[in-house]
């Protein structure tokens, strides 16, 4: 083994390894096999010894389970039971993960619907030794008739395991951190070619995922196995590295490979970064993907998890025909050339792809990327081509288009600014896909919207759906959408001004109305601003204006409210939570009604309407709801409610908030109230709630933080608010990093007492954290610098205090704990969690009033030291 690696480590070939290290467990097998076959020498007839799965192909990865089977004649098994055990055992003492099968010959010639991954790993069989007559009929009559009779059956079950696992990973090869086993375009995809094409028993065709010959379409046998050969590299590079079979591609794995060149061939030992290695991963996983994807559409399967192609009515002078959700260029356009070479033709099939959903054929294909040079060449500039890129973009499926107007070359030729983003890896632990997927995904979101929600959609979902169909121009929202991220092409802090930049000269190349590219302009420059405000108080009247004067009319607000929608649910499937896209409709109707009093002054004092949200809940009928629930009690209730800031009322249901009235009832038998809600399951983790009411005192929403804190709570969100009456409701979502509440749920109670109890300063919240035993953090991966803002116009009676940095245990209470030591006053807290950064946001006051510019500087100062002490734990 150690010679393979030193081997591997030399010459970087990755199939090299897996076959020598198949070769050596083959080698072992036999040896302990005819170890048991010298002790008893009936063994010798009626058990075959065979290598199923990746180890019957002869590719056996360093850290690869060993598929073993055993094929054993009837009337053999007892003799054979103890000798197979013994062989497996010394496996297992020579280090190898063994997966070990035993089974009778005629056991292997029917599919078992419910283990269909049996019947795939058959297809690999190969002999290591045993009674050859044995794996001669389990070869040539058991397997050979589960070809012939299930052969389209699992090709069935195969498809559909192919979408499955497809659609865990967003049906998208474009992953910052992807599997390289069973990311779309792994090397899962790669057997899957291989086991289509051994089905299809096509002539002359050896069924090798490594056969020579052109595979059809933009792409060969020869590049297939190049791709399969870095794939099998990077497998290999993995497994050394981590010493286990772990198939994760991630940052550090990426920055080592490209630092060795892993996969990379010539001669060339120039150093290459890793964003250029990644550039070649994705190269490569791409010749796998449509290796696939022609494969499968050769037996008549589907592999893809997305909907189906819808039928259109395609006009006879089209340059296209459209077959069974397949486009096929004609050989010429209607003016007698080539219309692979005809701009006009090649963009109007694209734009019935966008429309239906249908697929280019391979041999379209092909002809397109072949003419890139003449489409380039004959391309005309201006409103003609900015109408044909504009039905594109606003097709039900244009997503489908521009991926394979991208692959092809096309999308380089009309807007080659976006060549900067070609699969662009922008390390952040909040993004999932690479730039230029990240875009394709914001698009198809865009368009998900425009489909029925159907029954039982949140409001929200419905309200969104009916903004984007209001729309004077959605083609507009869909240019701006692809162009918005360009700019990260480039090495620039401020992307969006380089994207705004770039997007001018396609505005300019496309003649565009000035008033619609003033909107495309405006949003591009704005696209973050609405995210940036839903860090703040967005019940605040003074965010709400500033935020009304970025966007300025009606039709640029709804725009950025629904790119806005899409660029967080395109970050990663868990970026869009109800509470955020509640709040984006809650931010969108205060902006409205902030720009209809911009425009007419009188409007405000007819509409009754709370505080600025005016539309939607208007703020007396959700406090009538309140007072309905508590009857003979309303003026009790009324007095509660006065003088909370318009987000309590806004961001509770009513039932919370009499639960959090009730609780003041009872501040005579126990000042410090506490409500707690164990988990409701958020993605991968388990997100719980707990409350606090109380009368306002120093270092309340500290002392919850640290309470927290020093139980292992990891923080994901909150908020602190206070009413006139001085009654103080802190609010904390947060995630049970060592899993105590959930394992053991007699914890609860002794939970909620002691964060009581520490609150109130009956217990210590440093013997408490002192007992906690510290483990090691891990490193983060992603360094996220520090960064504290002040911002002292964001509200009319309080200093904004936002503080950036690494999301690590007791961040939130080194800060609270910080602020609340020096005095100030917590009037409002916002806590936000993207990925690995922490997203605080305080409203501060010192005595009722605004900090100076010298309270800042010392808060500045001090937080960064207690933030920095944190860190190193």
């Amino acid at each position: 083994m150690v010679e393979i690696r030193r081997g591997f480590e030399l010459s970087g070939d990755g199939l090299k390894a897996a076959s020598a290290r198949a070769a050596l467990v083959d080698e072992l097998v036999l040896r302990f096999w005819n170890e048991e076959v010298k002790a008893n020498p009936k063994l010798g007839a009626g058990v075959a010894v065979t290598a199923i799965g990746g180890f019957g192909r002869g590719h056996l990865f360093p850290y690869s389970d060993v598929d073993l089977m055993f094929c054993v004649e009837k009337g053999a098994e007892k003799l054979a039971k103890d000798a197979i055990r013994r062989v497996s055992q010394s496996l297992w003492d020579c280090g190898l993960q063994v997966s070990l099968t035993t089974r009778p010959p005629g056991e292997c010639e029917r599919l078992d619907a419910v283990n269909p991954e049996f019947a795939l790993s058959l297809l690999d069989l190969r002999k290591i030794g045993g009674d050859d007559a044995v794996f001669v009929k389990l070869r040539d009559k058991s397997v050979a008739k589960l070809r012939a009779k299930d052969s389209k059956a699992i090709a069935v079950a195969l498809a559909e395991l192919t979408r499955e696992r497809h659609s865990k990973y967003g049906d998208t090869l474009f992953h910052l951190e992807p599997s390289i086993k069973d990311c779309p375009g792994g090397l899962r995809d790669a057997n899957v070619c291989h086991w289509l094409r051994g089905l299809s028993r096509r002539a002359g065709e050896a069924g090798s995922s490594q056969g020579k010959g052109e595979m059809g379409g933009a792409q060969s046998w020869d590049e297939f196995g190049e791709a399969v050969a870095f794939l099998a590299a990077v497998r290999c590079f993995l497994h050394y590295r981590h010493e286990r079979d772990d198939n994760t591609l991630d940052w550090q794995a990426q920055d080592a490979a490209a630092q060795r060149r892993i996969g990379l061939t010539g001669q060339s030992q120039d150093r290459v970064d890793a964003a250029y290695w990644m550039r070649a991963y994705f190269r490569h996983a791409r010749v796998v993907e449509r290796c696939l994807l022609r494969e499968a559409a050769d037996a008549g399967l589907k592999v893809e998890s997305k909907t189906g192609v819808r039928r259109i009515r395609v006009p006879e002078r089209a340059g296209y025909l459209l077959r069974d959700g397949v486009l096929e260029l004609k050989a010429t356009s209607a003016s007698g050339a080539d219309a692979a070479h005809e701009p006009e033709v090649v963009l109007a099939a694209f734009a019935a792809m966008a429309e239906t959903g249908a697929r280019l054929s391979y041999a379209s294909e092909e002809r397109i990327a072949n003419a890139i040079p003449m489409l380039s060449a004959n391309l005309e500039e201006g409103p003609g081509l900015w109408r044909q890129l504009s039905a594109i973009l606003t097709g039900e499926r244009a997503g489908v288009a521009l991926r394979a107007m991208h692959t092809l070359g096309v999308l380089d030729v009309i807007v080659p600014e976006f060549h900067g983003i070609d699969a662009l890896v922008i390390r952040d632990a909040y993004h999932r896909y690479t730039v230029d997927e990240h875009t394709f995904v914001l698009i198809d979101t865009l368009h998900g919207l425009e489909e029925d929600p159907g029954k039982g959609a949140p409001d929200w979902r419905v309200k969104f759906g009916t903004m984007i169909r209001e729309l004077q121009n959605p083609g507009l929202l869909y240019l701006a959408a692809l162009m918005h991220d360009t700019g990260k092409g480039r090495a620039t802090e401020h992307h969006s001004v380089e994207s705004a930049r770039m997007a001018q000269s396609v505005l300019d190349r496309l003649e565009m109305d000035a008033y619609d590219a003033g909107l495309v302009m405006r949003l591009i420059e704005t696209h973050l601003e609405m995210s940036a405000a839903l860090r703040r108080d967005i019940f605040d009247a003074e965010t709400v204006r500033a935020f009304a004067g970025k966007v300025q009319t009606h039709e640029s607000l709804r725009m950025l409210t629904l790119f806005t929608y899409a660029d967080i649910a395109a970050v990663n499937p868990d970026a869009l939570t109800p509470w955020k896209a509640e709040n984006l409709w809650r931010l969108w109707m205060a902006t409205a009604n902030q720009l209809d009093r911009n425009v007419d002054e009188e409007r405000v004092h007819t509409r009754v309407a709370g505080g600025a949200l005016g539309g939607g809940w208007r703020k007396d009928e959700k406090i009538a709801r309140v007072l309905s629930l508590v009857p003979g009690r309303q003026a009790a209730v009324e007095q509660f409610l006065e003088g909370f800031p318009e987000r309590y009322v806004s961001t509770r249901s009513p039932e919370t908030m009499r639960q959090h009235f009730e609780m003041t009832q009872h501040f005579a038998e126990e000042p410090f109230q506490v409500a707690f809600q164990h988990g409701s399951k958020q993605a991968a983790s388990t997100v719980s709630e707990i409350t606090l009411v109380t009368q306002d005192r120093p270092r309340l929403f500290a002392g919850m933080a640290a309470a927290l804190a020093a139980w292992g709570m990891n923080v994901v969100t909150a908020d602190a608010f206070a009413n006139e009456a001085g009654v103080v409701v802190d609010s904390f979502r947060f995630t049970d990093t060592f899993r105590t509440l959930e394992l053991n749920e007699s914890e609860r109670e002794r939970f909620v007492s002691s964060v009581r109890d520490l609150v109130a300063g009956r217990s210590s919240v440093e013997k408490l954290l002192s007992g906690r035993r510290r483990g090691k953090r891990k490193a983060p991966r992603v360094v996220v610098e520090t960064k504290i803002e002040f911002d002292g116009t964001a509200s009319s009676h309080s200093t904004l205090l936002q503080v950036v940095a690494q999301d690590i245990p007791g961040l939130l209470r080194a800060i609270s704990a910080t602020v609340s030591e020096l005095g100030y006053n917590v009037e409002v807290a916002l806590v936000d969690t993207e990925g690995e950064t922490a997203i605080d946001v305080f409203y501060l006051t010192s005595e009722g009033r605004r900090l100076t510019q010298e309270q800042e500087e010392g808060l500045r100062a001090a937080l960064l030291a207690a933030i920095e002490e944190n860190s190193r734990g």
